[in-house]
């Protein structure tokens, strides 16, 4: 009798398994998590890319290492298929250390901390030296008038908001005097620009990112550099102690002719559905100051790690899953542009993809570009994430590499969102390196990736 009821048990319990897949859900997901914390991969592929190869500027020699490196890792993972993908990028160079003074009286000069902005031109070979103006944004050029700011340096001294808890909003409220401030103060008759590094803390590192001449003449091109938060500060206050103020910029940047690179990509094909794609990836460039680990190479090691996951647990997706490390997302998007052209060339239907490119910092959810009855499908599954204490999910764009996909057809699009209070304080500066990124919030980010396609992948978002 008691074997009786032994077999009922069991067959009650498997009858409401089956009939409730959250709990297999939960199951499957707490493999992933378990797999990633005990037997991770992630944080050894980041120390080789950071310690072992370093910064990954665009057209550059540690570029291709970490083509070459990243290809024969994912083809050790015994993937169905690994390929490179060619790509023309820009190759643009810092050359030796740029330097910066400050005139503070006859003889006497203080040092800045500063670096070219990526894609600067020089200055000529024997520096440049003129009076500085202070402004707060590209806005107030006009309010100054070309008389006040022809001949001098404009020094762009509008900070981060700090009162912004999404340090990101913070950002896109003041990179445009970093991207636009030289091409707008050139207009203007400066000869030079010095922007406030886009960063929230108070230090001594310079932050470079990209900038862009749009249609200017390369005469009119003015040499344009970064200035750590901590010597803007003090510039800020010697200008208002002296109006006449000057500084000194030495740098020898140069852009050169494009070159060939590539985009990484691995693929398991789907069991049922392989025609329809699903991307997972981030960008294998990064700026040269530091080696890249947050920006990005923890997004393309979590993006492997999610292949590598599948793998180990033994999941077999229904839809072909693909890991794209995107060349050359700092400087052009030319790696992103070229995957999505490919993609409309060969017919391919993609139906979602996510970007890992905002540190590697504690996941807190996820950001998605999606109708409403997708979004709603997708916040269904956020108690399967609240146990690991992520359930942040909200509508938004995904990462600027997956965003020319999102041109056609009914691509969902969706962003890791990680912990972002400390990522401006690495972001594009010579701090962004491996001792950096705690390993146990790698982990926890290349889990929950994971998680988030194997339910995309297990339920679709039709």
């Amino acid at each position: 009798m008691k074997f009786v009821h032994l077999l009922l048990a069991i067959f009650s319990f498997a009858t409401i398994f089956a009939q409730n897949p959250s709990v297999n859900d939960s199951l499957e997901i707490r493999k992933i998590y378990d797999m990633s914390l005990l037997n991770g991969k992630s944080y050894d592929w980041l120390e080789h890319l950071s310690n072992d190869i370093g910064g990954r500027l665009s057209g550059s020699y540690e570029a291709q290492q970490a083509i070459e490196y990243t290809k024969a890792e994912l083809e050790a993972l015994g993937l169905d298929k690994v390929w490179l993908q060619p790509v023309m990028v820009p190759k643009w160079t810092r050359g030796s250390r740029e330097y910066a003074y400050l005139q503070t009286g006859p003889g006497a000069t203080t040092e800045l901390d500063i670096c070219a902005l990526g894609g600067s031109v020089p200055t000529a070979p024997t520096g440049l030296k003129a009076q500085v103006i202070e402004v707060q944004g590209i806005e107030q050029l006009k309010e100054y008038g070309k008389e006040n700011i022809e001949g001098k340096i404009v020094f762009f001294n509008r900070p981060m908001q700090a009162d912004l808890i999404q340090t990101f909003k913070a950002y896109s409220g003041c990179v445009d005097q970093r991207y636009s401030g030289a091409m707008e103060a050139s207009k203007m008759g400066a000869v030079g620009v010095l922007v406030r590094s886009m960063n929230l803390r108070i230090d001594d590192f310079p932050h470079t990112g990209s900038m862009s001449y749009g249609d200017l003449p390369e005469r009119e091109q003015i040499p344009a550099a970064a200035i750590s938060t901590q010597d803007a500060e003090y510039l800020s206050s010697m200008l208002k102690l002296n109006r006449e103020t000057q500084v000194y910029l030495k740098m020898n940047c140069e852009q050169h002719e494009d070159v060939q690179s590539y985009n990484v990509i691995g693929e398991i094909t789907g069991s049922e559905k392989p025609e329809e794609i699903m991307v997972v990836g981030g960008h294998l460039d990064s700026w040269d100051l530091g080696d890249g680990s947050h920006d990005d190479g923890a997004g393309c090691v979590q993006s492997m790690e999610v292949l590598r996951l599948f793998r180990e647990i033994g999941y077999k997706p229904k839809r072909t899953i693909r890991v794209v490390l995107f060349m050359n997302e700092e400087n052009g998007l030319r790696g992103g542009n070229k995957y999505a052209e490919v993609a409309r060339e060969k017919g391919e239907n993609h139906v979602f993809a996510l970007e890992s490119d905002a540190g590697g910092f504690t996941p807190r959810g996820f950001n998605f570009n999606s109708s409403e009855a997708q979004f709603e499908k997708i916040t269904s599954w956020k108690s399967l994430f609240e146990p690991y204490l992520i359930h942040l999910f909200a509508k938004g764009g995904g990462g600027a590499d997956i965003g020319p996909l999102g041109n056609s057809g009914n691509i969902v699009l969706a962003g890791l969102m990680p912990d972002s209070q400390r990522y401006f304080d690495y972001h594009h500066a010579a701090n962004d390196t491996f001792e950096a990124v705690n390993k146990r919030e790698l982990e926890l980010g290349a889990a929950t990736m994971a998680s988030l396609m194997y339910l995309v992948d297990q339920y679709g978002l039709d």
